[in-house]
């Protein structure tokens, strides 16, 4: 099953948080995300880790890449 509009569609957590993370950087993905997990000692591993489990961080962080790519195009 193909989800052409889907911009999540074949993105990985963790290609998502890689681009997000280039993009934003740290601090300011905090600002807009504030969650302990982007503000203290930052790592990719360790936001995979929180946003696995926690489902609503995991969609605030998929909207903001969503939202973040349709500004680029």
């Amino acid at each position: 099953m193909t989800q052409p509009n889907n911009p999540l569609h074949g993105k990985t957590l963790e290609a998502i948080m890689v681009y997000l993370v280039s993009y934003y950087d740290w601090d300011e993905l905090g600002e807009i995300i504030p969650i302990n997990c982007f503000r203290k000692n930052p790592s990719i591993k360790s936001s995979l880790k929180f946003l696995r489990r926690t489902p609503w961080a995991r969609a605030k962080v998929e909207n903001l890449f969503v939202n973040t790519i349709q500004k680029k195009e």
